[in-house]
Order: C-alpha cells, then structure tokens, then sequence
C-alpha cells in the first residue's frame, strides 16, 4: 500500500517542517512583527493624541462657555442696572414735572380767582351804578322828585344790604 510507504519519509518531512516553520517564525519575528507593532504604536499614539487633543478642546469649550455665561450674567446685571437708573430718572423727571405743574396750575388757579374777583367788584359795581339808576328814576316817575345820583346809589346800597 502506498500509504504505507510514507512512514519512511516522515522523519524527514518532520524536519523540513521545523526548519522552514523555524525561518518563517525568524521572518516573522525580525520583519512582519516590527512593523505591525510600529504601526499599532503610531496608531495608538495617534489616538492618544486625538483622545489629548479632544480633552484640551474640551476644557477650552467649558472655559468659553463658562466667559460666555459670566459675560451674559454681566450684561443681565447691567441691564437691570441701566432699567433702575432709567426708572428712577423717569420717576424724578415726572416728579419734577408734576412739582411744576402744581406750581402753575397754582398760579394759574390764584390769576383766574383774581380775575373772578375783579370781574366780581367790576359786575357789583356795575350793578349798583344800575341800580343807582334804577332808584333815580323809579323816584322821579312815583314821586316826582329828582334825586342825584350819588344818593341813588347810597339809597340803592343800603337797600341791598
């Protein structure tokens, strides 16, 4: 049987295959294994890197973040800073422009009571002289008499009361 004819020959393939398994695995140790070990050191130094590169952008965005936030507090504080001193000017302006129209209004109120006055001793004045008149000649017509009239006047004065 053929088969059986090989068991000569199989110390020696035993050998043959332990040399060129010996010379591949001195291949592979000297040659392949340096360079894929360079090349997962590059990658992981790559990644290393990037994972580095990534935190400090990371904390340079937290510190924007955090100047944006102070910034937009600051500008809130000086918002409601500016609408206090607006408010207030608002208010004392309107205060000082009520203060003044009470102050006019006063003296207009004092000016149209003297005019009402004056108006007043003026439409006595003329009432008495007409009722001066109105004596003199009820006088003349009932009694016949004539009386000047200064004493109309007087007459119609004390009669008025």
């Amino acid at each position: 049987m053929p088969q059986l004819e090989q068991i000569a020959t199989f110390p020696s393939q035993i050998f043959w295959l332990v040399v060129i398994f010996a010379i591949l695995l001195i291949v592979m140790l000297k040659v392949a294994l340096p360079r894929v070990q360079g090349i997962l050191e590059d990658r992981q130094k790559r990644i290393d890197d990037d994972l580095a590169r990534a935190a400090a952008l990371r904390d340079e965005a937290e510190g924007v973040l955090r100047a944006y936030e102070q910034a937009q507090a600051d500008a809130r504080a000086e918002a409601r800073r500016l609408m206090r001193e607006q408010q207030e000017a608002a208010a004392a302006e309107a205060a000082a422009r009520n203060a003044a129209l009470g102050e006019r209004l006063a003296a207009d109120t004092a000016a149209a009571e003297a005019r009402i006055a004056e108006a007043r001793r003026e439409a006595l004045a003329g009432i008495e002289a007409a009722a001066g008149e109105v004596a003199q000649a009820m006088t003349a017509r009932l009694i016949g008499v004539e009386v000047d009239a200064d004493e109309a006047a007087n007459a119609a004065r004390q009669a008025g009361g």
